[in-house]
């Protein structure tokens, strides 16, 4: 008689013998129970790194920063740390493909490439959003960006620790077990708006599904995570860059626009 399937059952890893499938469920399930760790330890330390950041003399809005930019470093790190020691352990973990993974090189050329589409992607669905009367501008993004100027540490959370975690619970998790009992829209659509929720930024889902969409096609594309992981990296490695450095460019635009002004106005006396 034959066995039926169950989708809900099998959400966490593909057809394969029973003890891979144990422990590829139990891998997914570890790495979602870190995610979550990591994004709620830190509020059992708030309080008391605060205060120890105040009596060192700084300013409340200071010691804020402070305090969100270590206590993200740390759990981010530790909770990356124990996610690769997990991950690693199961060989199968990442094998839920069916054919042949594109070569290394190649995924990590997509990786570069992938990082051009989200630039793209992301700039037509901010314009949609604005045309819709959605306010550009992510306050999240803003916020990292304000305590990373105080913990220049921080930055590795957001630029390396993040998206590989994101990554490994979204692409590989969310996304990989739903697209072998779904398909490729639903899961992404899934995936899309748990991305979203965990940013707590819904109104600006579009460009969050408009994100997932695009990582879960340079997953499914080459077979390998690394793929949307460098893609993940190099995005945020460059939001970074240009808001950290935003007073900088204005700075620069400014000189130019006198440049030409100049210029303007020799060749109307000189000419």
């Amino acid at each position: 008689m034959a066995t039926k399937k169950n989708p809900v059952k099998d959400l966490f890893f593909k057809d394969s013998g029973p003890k891979t499938k144990k422990k590829t469920k139990k891998t997914s399930l570890y790495v979602i129970l870190i995610f979550i760790a990591i994004q709620f330890s830190p509020i059992l330390f708030l309080s008391t790194t605060y205060n120890y950041f105040i009596d060192q003399g700084m300013e409340p809005d200071t010691a804020q920063a402070a305090t969100s930019g270590w206590l993200i470093f740390i759990a981010m790190g530790i909770g990356f740390a124990i996610a690769m020691f997990v991950v690693f352990r199961d060989k199968k973990f990442f094998d839920i493909w069916k054919g042949k993974k594109l070569g290394l090189w190649w995924s990590i050329g997509w990786g570069v490439l992938g990082f051009l589409l989200l630039l793209i992607g992301q700039s037509i669905a901010a314009l949609i959003e604005v045309a819709i009367g959605i306010e550009p501008g992510s306050e999240n993004t803003s916020n990292l960006v304000s305590i990373a100027e105080v913990v220049p540490v921080a930055i590795f959370a957001v630029v390396l620790f993040g998206p590989v975690m994101e990554e490994l619970v979204f692409r590989r998790v969310i996304f990989g077990s739903l697209n072998q009992t779904t398909n490729f829209w639903i899961a992404t659509a899934v995936s899309a708006i748990v991305f979203a929720i965990v940013h707590m930024e819904f109104i600006h889902i579009l460009l969050y599904f408009t994100t997932g969409l695009i990582l879960a096609f340079l997953y499914q594309k080459t077979k390998r995570l690394l793929t949307p992981i460098i893609a993940h990296i190099l995005l945020n490695g460059y939001v970074m860059l240009i808001q950290l450095n935003m007073d900088s460019i204005n700075r620069f635009i400014e000189r130019m626009e006198q440049l030409e002004q100049m210029q303007f106005i020799f060749r109307l006396f000189f000419n």
